[in-house]
């Protein structure tokens, strides 16, 4: 029977975010948002920002509660990657830069909203080693909704202590503290020295080094990281902790894990923590390789918001609940079986913490590989059908409102569909790749190829195309770098099917599985243009599209 009629069929859903588009060379979108001075300042990667390479870091902060007021300063050792005698750091503007020291002289500098220009009195050669301090002072902005927002949280915890944190993801570092604040430059090794009234603690990412009481009724915690961190990773956590030691045999060896709580919640740390942490080691160790910070350990802290994945130092505030706040998002019960804060925010050491986006604009790198591990994290638990289960309940939080790519060069996010669409969009790609044994190598190969290193878009399509041997390219960026998802248009003509797609990159060819009734699905690569499809058998009453694990449209005529 000829069907007569036009049905669409779109399988959709909703969660969001904000922003749009890729470089202009590669987009058929446009922007509409405008962008600053201010934006392309914090941004992009002028001259005065590539000619000098961050070697390392020693912050060094005092935190006056009772006015909520920072002051203290950074080391910034450099090696100069091009001959210069002037550089940029960043250090938003309601912060005072009190001086920059080179040398023990002062330099001079100057101020362009949140960037600060600094001058040295005879030019730094290229390859040149050095460094310079910067003293510090003001009354940092106070998230209102951490982390969503960024800021300070200055709060109390249930017995009366203050408790205070930052969670600066997206807002910047620089927001606290001076730095040279773009993801593409990571030190390779800080200090974080923290200076809090004595009785209270303050636990920064690595390793405790030194514990220091002063004679101004402070305390110092000087706390050594020894991987490359990206600048907003690095957090302070104040109040009035406690530790429960653990550890785990991982793949490369006794993992240090460490539970720092309030002291109201030691019981209940005891009890939750432990299961969770160690099944999300164990599966994540399974699908992507090694933890990649075993020299810094694992940390999970209380912290007075939600959570954010802060590297070796994951924040937790889900309230000792199982699934997020108590609630499963996919709405398919399995994410109520575990506590998504931990492994959400713990599978962003791998993707996020060791492989970093160089631009905020490819953010979706890290929220689409993190919202995927939770599919996987329940897979290694309850097998596929479950964790495919679980993502697929995931696309009805999907809006398809912007492309998840962001506008590069001015510090901008793509969609919030970076998370579910992101995280659909990877287990779609498992599925035409069609080899789960390969599937698990790429994953641990993305792991070992870009282990502590920051990459784009580029790279990380090229490697799973690579590996794949499937030219994933165009697919990459109808689903990445566009905002519709594609349309298989499926049509009968003098008792024959064919089928095109309708999307917005040329010449879009993706493979798709088509069967009828009970019998196994047949991959099909089809392109924009009308193709027979060869399926003996099939007919306008039988046919069936694997619409379960591609997110498509479909359209019938």
């Amino acid at each position: 029977m000829k069907l007569a009629y036009r049905v669409v069929l779109v399988f959709i859903g909703v969660l969001s975010l904000h922003l749009i588009p890729f470089k202009a060379n590669a987009q058929l979108l446009t922007d509409t948002n405008t962008f600053t001075r201010a934006d392309s300042l914090r941004g992009s990667l002028s001259p005065y920002r590539t000619a000098y390479d961050i070697l390392y870091y020693h912050l060094d902060v005092k935190v006056d509660i009772e006015n909520k007021f920072i002051s203290g300063s950074n080391l910034f050792r450099f090696k100069a990657t091009a001959d210069f005698n002037r550089l940029q750091f960043d250090l938003f503007s309601n912060l005072t830069v009190e001086k920059v020291i080179y040398k023990g002289a002062k330099l001079k500098f100057e101020r362009e909203f949140n960037a600060v220009f600094v001058d040295f009195p005879k030019g730094i050669k290229k390859g040149a080693i050095d460094s310079f301090r910067v003293f510090y002072s003001g009354n940092p902005i106070i998230a209102k909704r951490a982390p969503w927002d960024g800021g300070f949280v200055f709060s109390k915890d249930s017995l009366g202590n203050p408790w205070i944190a930052t969670a600066n993801q997206g807002l910047g570092a620089s927001s606290w503290w001076p730095n040279k604040d773009h993801q593409s430059d990571e030190p390779d090794s800080v200090l974080i020295s923290v200076q809090v009234p004595n009785g209270l603690m303050d636990i920064s990412n690595g390793r405790l080094r030194n514990t220091v009481k002063l004679e101004n009724g402070y305390t110092r915690y000087d706390w050594f990281v020894s991987q490359p961190i990206n600048n907003y990773s690095i957090s302070m956590n104040i109040g009035n902790y406690t530790l429960i030691k653990d550890s785990l045999q991982g793949e490369k060896g006794l993992l240090d894990i460490s539970y720092w709580v309030l002291k109201e919640n030691k019981e209940k740390a005891e009890k939750h923590f432990p299961k969770n942490v160690k099944s999300m080691l164990k599966a994540f160790e399974y699908w992507f390789g090694p933890y990649p910070f075993y020299e810094d350990g694992y940390k999970l802290i209380d912290a007075p918001y939600v959570g954010m994945e802060h590297q070796s130092a994951v924040t937790y505030g889900n309230k000792y609940e199982n699934g997020y706040l108590g609630r499963d998002a996919s709405g398919t019960g399995w994410g109520l079986k575990w506590d998504f804060i931990i492994i959400h925010e713990s599978g962003h050491e791998w993707f996020g913490n060791s492989i970093t986006a160089k631009d905020l604009g490819d953010m979706w790198i890290h929220e689409a590989f993190t919202n995927y591990s939770e599919s996987l994290y329940i897979e290694y638990l309850y097998g596929k059908e479950a964790g495919q289960e679980y993502i697929h309940g995931d696309r009805k939080g999907i809006l398809n409102d912007k492309p998840l790519q962001g506008p590069f060069g001015v510090n901008k996010e793509g969609s919030g569909d970076m998370y579910l669409k992101g995280g659909v969009f990877l287990n779609m790609l498992r599925t035409i790749i069609n080899d789960d044994v390969k599937w698990r190598a790429i994953l641990r190969g993305l792991n070992a190829e870009f282990y502590h290193k920051t990459v784009d878009y580029n790279d990380i399509e090229s490697y799973i195309s690579k590996q794949s041997g499937i030219d994933l390219s165009k697919i990459f960026s109808q689903y990445i770098q566009h905002t519709n998802i594609p349309t298989l248009e499926l049509k009968w003509e003098n008792g024959k099917l064919y089928g095109r797609w309708i999307a917005d990159v040329a010449n879009f060819n993706m493979p798709i599985k088509i069967g009828f009734l009970d019998k196994e699905y047949n991959f099909f690569k089809l392109s924009t243009h009308f193709e027979e499809i060869d399926l003996e058998g099939v007919n306008p009453d039988n046919i069936q599209v694997d619409t379960y694990n591609y997110y498509i449209g479909l359209l019938f005529d």
